[in-house]
């Protein structure tokens, strides 16, 4: 199938863009594999400190047998989607002694989950955990003593920050290992119907935690399509999963497979080798092309719009928001998962998942098929499907055709033309948008403003019910700058419960709202943030803005807005409390959303 014009167009514009910084990083990462491991150039007296704690492993490690593989682990038990790691680093140093090398944790690095710290002062630190996941990670292989590396790491901000990590450490060959979803519970869209009541006092909170408990009940991944599933999809679409291994539930015999086939996989990757392949070969231009459109063909995550940018920029590639944008426009929606839909991620895999989601747009000429991958090949060969043959994984011929058209279609008869993310811009700057789940009659809202400066202040004003005419909701001073950008998820279940009742309503930011944005309307990381002066800072009560998903629009139509003086604020508050004053000199350093919002670059 020949490619896209606008696909190709937009991946040579990428490659010029990048071409000094790439070309940079590429003679580094040459560099680098030149030196090679340092192990067998180390003290003696080094040596032994490395294979001091390695049992049965330190024969082999001083004779170097055999390759040596690196583990990033972020296992915590207080992270469902992170607690089946536990038993991962036995699993991988089995697997490679069964192929006669070794295994070691290199490092374990932070994970925190959004879902806790919602609404809460933790949640400012959210965002800049991925850099410091990547700084971690950085620490722990910094011993260079590895051949090769498997990363284990499913949510938010941690795989973003392990890629950063795996790319600045480029040319050592790297395998994630993933741990899968929970099992189905309560249904997503019953345990958000319990929200909304809850928050228009309908039901108590008794009633609430019971559903909470019903929906989030077990080891894995939460089942809705966030940023921790997103991210998992990714991996798949830009080749550092094995094929088929982002939605096979934990401690399953599938599983188990998968994670010693991924470990032995890395091993068989290294310059030891004859199929040398390391990150930096992987992770090109038309890799990232291939993430942004598995972005939009299945609804993800707005999150990642600020992370695919700081992602590409460690390996010397620069993404902007309009590559998102046009490539948005000629990528067909095939996925309803929720909030975009009532399936959750297990329907949606058993459905066809992402193996047919590949298929079909590989068929249409909507993806890089010639990219290299942890899979071996191109990647036509995440169209296949992994089974346990004999406590073996094996991969097998995926379905061509899709077990269920609510949930996946067909290129040729998608649920909508175009992606599910639009860029905005306008008068009020730089912003984005999830449209999967907003029906048409709400992306374009006209009405006026009601301004306010942190989030508490818009729970007070809905629970007072004060909001009873078409409004945009505008929360400002929650960019990085101000305030670590925190999401703003914990509004939803108030918009949407404004919307209910016939109000014409849309959401306008600064901040990140959430991977699981949902019916409103939200355009968010609007750039400059109020902090910077940017003309959200400028908004008062009554001021009307044009917030249209369809045209790419956000525009302010009161005149003189923009004459006005910027609001300042005091913000002392988020200075301190709950580890955000050990994070000052992030909020002092980084960089704006639609440049990656980071630290480092």
């Amino acid at each position: 199938m020949i490619l896209n014009d606008t696909i190709a167009r937009v991946t040579d514009r990428i490659i010029a863009r990048s071409a000094g910084p790439r070309g940079d990083y590429l003679t580094r990462m040459a560099a680098a594999r030149k030196k090679g491991p340092a192990r067998g150039h180390l003290s003696c007296s080094g040596q032994a400190h490395a294979y001091a704690g390695a049992g049965a492993d330190q024969s082999a490690l001083v004779n170097e047998s055999a390759g040596n593989l690196g583990i990033i682990t972020t296992y915590n038990d207080m992270l469902s989607a992170h607690q089946p790691f536990e038993r991962f680093p036995d699993l991988i140093r089995h697997a490679a002694r069964d192929v006669g090398a070794t295994a070691q944790v290199a490092g374990g690095v932070p994970a925190m989950c959004d879902g806790v710290t919602q609404g809460e002062p933790g949640m400012e630190l959210s965002l800049f955990s991925r850099d410091l996941i990547a700084m971690a990670t950085g620490i722990a292989m910094s011993h260079n003593t590895f051949d090769a590396a498997v990363y284990l790491g499913v949510c938010d901000k941690i795989v973003p920050g392990l890629i950063i990590a795996a790319q600045t450490f480029g040319h050592i060959p790297t395998v994630f290992l993933p741990a899968g979803p929970m099992t189905s519970g309560l249904s997503n869209d019953e345990k958000s119907q319990i929200r909304q009541k809850f928050a228009a006092g309908e039901v108590g909170r008794d009633e609430l935690m019971k559903a909470e408990m019903g929906a989030y009940h077990g080891p894995g991944t939460c089942t809705f399509y966030g940023t921790a599933n997103t991210n998992q999809m990714l991996m798949e679409f830009m080749g550092m999963h094995l094929p088929g291994s982002s939605f096979v539930t934990p401690n399953t015999g599938l599983r188990d497979a998968l994670t010693k086939a991924g470990a032995q996989r890395a091993l068989s990757l290294s310059d030891l080798g004859d199929n040398y392949l390391p990150v930096s070969d992987v992770l090109d231009e038309k890799a990232y092309v291939n993430g942004i459109i598995g972005l939009n063909a299945t609804g993800g995550s707005t999150n990642l719009l600020i992370h695919l940018v700081a992602m590409a920029r460690a390996g010397g590639i620069i993404l902007d928001w309009q590559d998102f944008s046009d490539l948005s426009e000629v990528t067909p929606l095939l996925a309803r998962v929720y909030p975009n839909g009532l399936a959750d991620v297990n329907h949606f895999h058993a459905a066809g998942g992402l193996g047919y989601l590949i298929r079909e747009l590989l068929g249409a000429g909507l993806l890089h098929p010639d990219t290299k991958t942890v899979g071996g090949g191109g990647l036509e060969v995440y169209t296949q499907e992994p089974k346990l043959r004999d406590d073996m994984v094996v991969w097998e011929e995926g379905t061509t055709e899709s077990l269920n058209l609510k949930i996946v279609r067909p290129a040729s008869d998608p649920f909508q033309s175009t992606g599910g993310l639009k860029r905005l811009n306008g008068t009020l700057g730089n912003a984005v948008m999830k449209v999967s789940a907003v029906k048409p009659e709400h992306q374009i809202v006209e009405a006026p403003v009601r301004v306010f400066n942190d989030q508490e202040e818009v729970k007070t004003a809905c629970k007072a019910g004060e909001i009873v005419q078409d409004t945009v909701v505008v929360v400002r001073f929650q960019g990085p700058k101000a305030n670590g950008m925190p999401e703003l998820h914990s509004l939803t279940p108030l918009l949407k419960n404004l919307q209910a009742k016939g109000i014409n309503v849309a959401l306008v930011t600064d901040g990140r709202m959430s991977g699981a944005s949902g019916s409103v309307p939200a355009a968010i990381h609007v750039s400059p943030e109020a902090l910077d002066g940017g003309a959200i800072s400028k908004l008062q009560d009554g001021d009307v803005l044009r917030v249209d998903a369809v045209a790419g629009v956000l525009d302010i139509l009161t005149e003189g807005v923009l004459d006005r003086a910027p609001v300042r604020v005091n913000l002392d508050a988020n200075e301190f409390g709950i580890g955000r004053e050990l994070f000052a000199q992030f909020r002092r350093s980084v960089g704006s959303a639609d440049t990656g919002a980071s630290v480092l670059f």
